[in-house]
């Protein structure tokens, strides 16, 4: 294969970043067409890779960078089944995402640095996928987090996104921190950062410290794919504009982490304390975050949490030993939640909110948006994992890689022995996921009725019975014309990601397509998993259908009041939630879930108050004792120049008199000393 092909790859959009910056502003025109072609190109070229590599093979090719002393970096290209997977799927969502922004964001005077961005982010993801040396996969790792924190404060004139962007790039600093550690001593013990080596090293067992490595690594990996307790970054995330949203939950920033994992899954699998660390770290994020989608009123943020829940899934799995599922369902995941958050935008761009309890007050909204309520739709039962969508593949794929952990036959697929996964670890994920994929079923059936069929064109608007004030809410800055139709840029990538929603999963039924791209084990879902799954989500689909219905025929027996849609600048903090199943089914759960839980407001009082108040201390040491001595001294050099200014009167008298008198003084001394 020509190397040009790949280092192309992420070549691309990285010029078109630089270019787009370099003209946005002179020549706005250029703007659209430098932000969609050499992303586009990537994505055809990312496809081309893939099909010229073929399966089973692998591309290596290495150049040294610089000698450090120690482990050498070197600018290494390390291109497997993974990653063209991965880079296909990233090429392909990123592609959406800038055609969509072209139309979403037509009047934004900001255009042209966020495409820039935009593509910036796009090539960074591409080098962590192809990369094959840590540290610059690292390089790749702390461009996405920059690019994040500027994308998501898009309108930065908004205190909600100020808040949010510093939120996010904080946060994921945290757990960068440690992460940085964990590679260093990973190069240290392996005596390479190249990719390879470092699996060669951890096959021999010539790794000193596997388990700490591991759980350093797992910190930043905690952090970039919000995963407890480093999650909270996420929600919030989406003050950003609903594209960015789109490229952040379904291909990039936080697919960054799942994918290193299961890149070094060799020397995760050293340590059964770390796997078992994973598992209940991935338990946590999936129970709660699905708890906390189901109390959600905005739009974006029930998909927000969605896809942390769904990354705990992913987490799950490889804690369960299994890549191939992991990687399986980040693709699935990463097709479908980019369509619900396009079509979200679509939803958002024709209701002037993101409020489903205002959507729900709305007559006749799912027939001005058709495409996106059928788009939708496709992606919500993929979600769910409803057959024969990709989802429901996927999801059955991480639900078998934990019963067969669970039951001490993990699906290592050769990277090591079975019994290196806890069996223990492979039962905390399999009762979570199970849980889980029947809260997921809740509150996606929740949001696909209270949004779309709260309210007929002849039935009356729903009583004032809503969230509470302060409830989470993450408004956009509002650029569209609820009056003008949208545009075709933001309908046809929602077919375009539709298509593999429904059936990227049957890639996976034969030996010879999916699973030889990757480890080669199967991934045919088992009847006992496939028979749970899907009767828990079919089971969360008719409890949440069977509430809303009766709450439904509860509000129908009351007089009706007038109700009326918010304005887009402000929260819905006093408006309805009609016929909302999710306080019903929530029950004392549901304001907790609403809040997060208070993990926020607990590191508020834990961390972020002390080290407030640690920084007041300082700034009055520094300003009243540390200051003071040096205002000290300058006011004691201030007093003895006044002293002398004092002495120099210019009487020449006085001059003589001080002069005989010092004489005198001098000649006392010495006859004194003599």
């Amino acid at each position: 294969m020509n190397l040009a092909l790949p280092v192309l790859v992420p070549a691309l959009p990285a010029l078109g970043a630089a270019a787009t910056l370099a003209t946005g502003r002179r020549f706005p025109a250029l703007a659209r067409p430098l932000a969609v072609l050499p992303v586009a190109t990537s994505a055809v070229l990312a496809l081309v890779v893939a099909l010229q590599l073929g399966t089973g093979r692998t591309l290596d090719a290495a150049t040294r960078l610089t000698p450090t002393g120690g482990p050498d970096i070197a600018l290494a290209l390390h291109i497997d089944g993974f990653s063209l997977l991965i880079a296909v799927l990233v090429g392909l969502v990123a592609t959406c995402v800038q055609v969509y922004s072209t139309a979403y964001l037509k009047d934004d005077p900001r255009y042209p640095s966020y495409a820039a961005l935009v593509s910036l982010f796009t090539a960074a993801m591409f080098l962590v996928v192809y990369s094959g040396d840590l540290i610059v996969l690292l390089v790749g790792w702390e461009v996405m987090g920059i690019c994040s924190y500027f994308l998501i404060g898009h309108h930065w004139e908004t205190e909600d996104a100020r808040s949010a962007s510093l939120k996010a790039f904080l946060v994921t600093k945290l757990g960068d921190v440690p992460f940085l550690f964990g590679l260093f001593l990973l190069g240290a013990d392996a005596h390479s950062f190249r990719i390879n080596d470092v699996l060669a090293a951890a096959a021999q067992g010539r790794l000193g410290h596997p388990t700490l490595i591991a759980l350093l690594l797992l910190a930043g990996v905690a952090g970039k794919s919000a995963q407890f307790p480093l999650h909270t970054w996420l929600p919030d995330a989406m003050a950003g504009p609903t594209p960015v949203s789109a490229l952040i939950h379904a291909a990039t920033m936080v697919a960054a982490g799942i994918y290193l994992v299961a890149r070094l899954m060799p020397v995760f699998l050293l340590s059964g304390a770390a796997l078992t660390v994973l598992a209940v770290m991935a338990a946590i994020t999936m129970i709660g975050s699905a708890l906390c989608a189901l109390a959600q009123d905005d739009l974006k943020r029930v998909l927000a949490y969605s896809t942390v829940g769904q990354l705990g899934y992913m987490a799950g799995a490889l804690a369960s030993g299994d890549r191939d599922a992991a990687v399986f369902h980040l693709v699935s995941h990463g097709v479908f939640k980019a369509l619900l958050f396009l079509a979200a935008g679509v939803v958002i761009h024709a209701a002037h909110t993101n409020s489903i309890s205002a959507m729900s007050r709305m007559p006749g909204l799912r027939h001005r948006v058709p495409d996106a309520y059928w788009t939708m739709g496709i992606g919500l039962a993929a979600l769910v994992g409803l057959p024969p969508l990709s989802g429901f593949f996927s999801k059955e794929a991480v639900l078998s890689a934990a019963e067969h952990a669970a039951h001490g036959e993990a699906l290592t697929r050769g990277l090591g022995p079975a019994s290196a996964v806890p069996q223990t670890a492979g039962w905390i994920v399999l009762i979570a996921a199970g849980l889980t994929a029947l809260l997921t079923a809740l509150y996606a059936t929740r949001l696909w009725l209270v949004a779309f069929h709260g309210r007929t064109a002849a039935a009356p608007a729903a009583p004032a019975a809503g969230p509470a004030a302060g409830a989470p809410y993450s408004p956009e800055i509002d650029e569209a014309d609820p009056a003008t139709a949208e545009p075709a840029a933001m309908r046809w990538p929602l077919w375009v990601l539709a298509i593999p929603a429904m059936g990227f999963g049957v890639v996976a039924l034969r030996s010879d397509w999916l699973p030889a791209l990757l480890d080669g084990g199967s991934l045919r879902p088992t009847l006992t998993t496939a028979v749970i799954g899907t009767g828990l989500a079919v089971a969360g689909i008719v409890i949440a259908y069977a509430a809303w219905r009766t709450l439904t025929a509860r509000q129908a027996v009351r007089p009706a009041a007038a109700g009326r849609v918010p304005e887009q600048a402000g929260p819905p903090s006093a408006e309805t939630l009609p016929a909302d199943p999710g306080p019903l089914l929530l029950g004392p759960l549901y304001r907790p879930a609403q809040h997060g839980f208070g993990v926020d407001r607990l590191y508020s009082a834990v961390f972020v108050r002390p080290t407030e108040a640690a920084a007041r201390l300082v700034r009055f040491l520094d300003r009243e004792v540390v200051e003071s001595y040096v205002r000290g001294a300058g006011h004691g050099a201030n007093a003895l120049g006044w002293l002398v200014r004092r002495a120099q009167n210019g009487n020449a008298q006085a001059y003589l008199n001080a002069l005989l008198a010092g004489a005198v003084l001098l000649a006392v001394l010495v006859a004194v000393g003599s």
